[in-house]
C-alpha cells in the first residue's frame, strides 16, 4: 500500500495519474497548502522541502517502507517499481529522462510563474507578465514540434514523461496558451484526457471537496498557497527580509525598499536586465 500526500495542484496530479495508470493501491492524504499544512513536522519528515506531493511506499525495497519526495523522483521510483511506462531500452529510456527533466526544469516552473502573474497578480508587474507569457508560448512551441513527429512526448509509447507534462497543460487557460494554435499539443492533450486513469488522477483529490481549491479561493493562490501553479508555501522569506527597512525613493527602484539606516538600495542586487542574481 502507498500513502499519497497531495493537493489539487498540477504537481500533485502527476503522481495520482501515475498511481492510477499503474494500478497501484494507495491512500490519499490531503495536505492543504492554503492552510500551511505542508509545514507540519510529520509531513516535513517525508518532504523536507515542504512541497507536495510525497509518498510512503510501505512495501518498498526489500519489503521495508520508503518515503519519496519530488515528483520526478516519485515517477521514476514508481515506474521502476512496477516496470511500467519507462522503457528498458537505453535509447528510449533516455528520451523519457530528457522530457521528464524538461518538464521539471522548465515547463512546470515557467508556467507556474505565468500563473502567478497572469492569473493572480494581473497588472502588478507588466514586465513579468510579458516575460513569462512569452516563455510559456515558446515552451508550447517546443512541445508542439516534438509531438509533430511522435505520438507521445518521449516517442511512440506513453510514459511517465507524458504524465508529468499533462497536468500543467491542463491549465492552459491559466497561462493563456491557446491550444488551437498548437495542433499537435491539442491532439496529444485530447488523447490523454480521454484515458480513464488520467481522468481519475486529475480528480484526486476532488477539487469540489477542497475548501481552498483554486476555484474557491483565488486569494490563496495569490500567495502561492493554492494551485497557482507554483506549488509553493506562503512566501515568508521576503517579509522577514524587509523588516527594519525603510521606503526607498530612488528612481527606478522596483523593490521599493533599502537597507535600514543605509543608503544602499536592494535593487542593486539585480542585474541590469531586471532578473535576480
Amino acid at each position: 500500500m502507498i500513502d499519497l500526500y497531495t493537493w489539487t495542484t498540477p504537481n500533485g496530479r502527476k503522481v495520482s495519474i501515475a498511481l492510477e495508470e499503474m494500478g497501484l493501491d494507495y491512500n490519499v492524504h490531503t495536505v492543504n497548502i492554503g492552510k500551511d499544512e505542508q509545514f507540519a513536522p510529520a509531513f516535513l519528515k517525508i518532504s523536507p522541502n515542504n512541497r507536495i506531493p510525497a509518498i510512503i511506499d510501505h512495501n518498498g525495497p526489500d519489503g521495508a517502507p520508503i518515503s519519496v519526495f519530488e515528483t520526478g523522483a516519485i515517477l521514476l521510483y514508481l515506474a521502476e517499481k512496477t516496470g511500467q511506462f519507462l522503457p528498458r531500452d537505453t535509447r528510449a529510456k533516455t528520451a523519457v529522462y530528457e522530457w521528464l527533466m524538461w518538464q521539471m526544469g522548465g515547463y512546470g516552473p515557467m508556467l507556474g510563474q505565468a500563473h502567478h502573474f497572469l492569473r493572480y497578480n494581473v497588472g502588478k508587474a507588466p514586465y513579468a507578465e510579458e516575460r513569462y507569457h512569452k516563455e510559456t508560448l515558446r515552451l508550447y512551441g517546443v512541445l508542439d514540434r516534438r509531438l509533430a513527429d511522435h505520438e507521445f512526448v518521449a516517442g511512440d509509447s506513453y510514459t511517465i514523461a507524458d504524465m508529468a507534462i499533462y497536468p500543467w497543460t491542463a491549465r492552459h487557460e491559466w497561462h493563456q496558451a491557446p491550444l488551437a494554435e498548437f495542433e499537435h499539443v491539442s491532439r496529444w492533450y485530447n488523447a490523454l484526457g480521454a484515458r480513464p486513469a488520467v481522468q481519475k488522477g486529475m480528480n484526486t483529490p476532488p477539487v469540489e471537496n477542497s475548501a481552498a481549491s483554486p476555484a474557491a479561493s483565488p486569494a490563496a493562490g495569490a500567495k502561492g498557497g493554492a494551485e497557482g501553479g507554483l506549488d509553493e508555501p506562503p512566501n515568508r522569506a521576503p517579509k522577514r527580509a524587509l523588516m527594519g527597512r525603510r521606503s526607498c525613493r530612488r528612481e527606478g527602484c522596483f523593490r521599493g525598499t533599502r537597507q535600514g539606516g543605509g543608503a544602499r538600495c536592494i535593487s542593486a542586487v539585480t542585474r541590469s536586465g531586471g532578473g535576480p542574481r
